[in-house]
């Protein structure tokens, strides 16, 4: 038997592939966060891969390596989905397979991993603004306060790393903010209709197009050099980041709503942070801890706080 696009769902329950409910809250915020886990290491990954591959390469071959996500998607011989949710599914990829990897890879060329993590630190709340928007949700007065306290905090971070001196590279990283923010909201929308997995999965097919012939192109004109770093960061970007940790996040989304699983993102810069000391011998800012301390006090505000 074929498997359905899509399912019937509660605004506030995910499906997976079996049917399984997964719309417990406490199961939604776990999934939530285990994908800010796995994202919280793209960027020092990215680092590890740029040691080998060029950067339009590395974005290519990531991309294109969604072929094991069309793959998945033919053995189980799932549906394509309606014909109503393939404009969501190019946000998506347009967002979080093609632009947000693109922009943070070339603003890495000039960024430590450290002042990228902090500034993609807005993405809570970019991501948060943007789906009152699209999808009408209402966090109340107290979510706002303690979001809009947690980017502060990211702001301040940033700018006194930086010297109060903004970069190309943070203009690359300010541009990922907003198509990853529209990428996730779309995302978490669509996953309340069809399982996280197969979000992802057809967005990453749907780039396919795009992405094979320019990984063909990309590796013909840069040199690669292929070291055991640059293996593990490319395929953690390609399978870690953009499919597993998607799928998670996705679903993690579909439970708990969209705003509350993308305030859990303000742990994310500070996990990054770590990753960056242990595998990339970054040096850890003075006011990590300070930052540390004030964004776990906004993530606990805003997941008790009420839409």
């Amino acid at each position: 038997m074929r498997a359905q696009s899509s399912a019937t769902a509660s605004p506030r329950i995910a499906v997976d592939a079996t049917g399984a409910d997964t719309g417990g809250a406490s199961f939604g915020t776990v999934q939530a966060a285990l994908g800010v886990v796995a994202f919280s290491l793209t960027f020092p990954a990215t680092a590890w891969g740029l040691e080998g591959f060029g950067p339009w390469s590395l974005i290519a071959v990531r991309s294109a390596a969604a072929a094991v996500a069309g793959s998945c998607l033919v053995v189980l011989r799932v549906a394509p989905p309606e014909r109503r949710h393939w404009l969501g599914l190019a946000v998506v990829g347009a967002g979080v397979v093609l632009g947000f990897p693109l922009l943070t890879t070339l603003a890495l060329q000039t960024s430590t991993t450290a002042h990228a993590a902090v500034v993609v630190g807005l993405l809570p709340l970019t991501t948060a603004l943007l789906s009152a928007l699209r999808v009408g949700t209402r966090p109340s007065r107290t979510f706002w306060i303690a979001a809009l306290a947690g980017a502060a905090a990211v702001i301040a971070f940033t700018v006194q790393q930086s010297g109060g001196a903004l970069t190309s590279a943070d203009a690359y990283l300010f541009a990922a903010l907003l198509v990853c923010a529209a990428g996730y909201t779309e995302g978490g929308r669509l996953a309340r209709v069809m399982p996280g997995w197969q979000v992802i999965g057809w967005a990453l097919v749907l780039c396919l197009p795009l992405t094979v012939p320019m990984a063909a192109i990309a590796l013909s004109l840069e040199p690669v050099r292929l070291t055991a770093h640059a293996v593990t960061g490319l395929l953690w970007v390609a399978i870690g980041s953009q499919f597993l940790g998607l799928v998670v996040w996705y679903r993690g989304m579909a439970a708990i709503g969209i705003p509350k699983a993308s305030q859990l993102q303000l742990a994310q810069p500070l996990l990054t942070l770590v990753w960056s000391v242990l595998l990339l011998g970054e040096h850890l800012p003075v006011a990590a801890p300070l930052t540390a301390a004030a964004v776990l006090v906004c993530i606990a505000v805003t997941q008790r706080a009420r839409g």
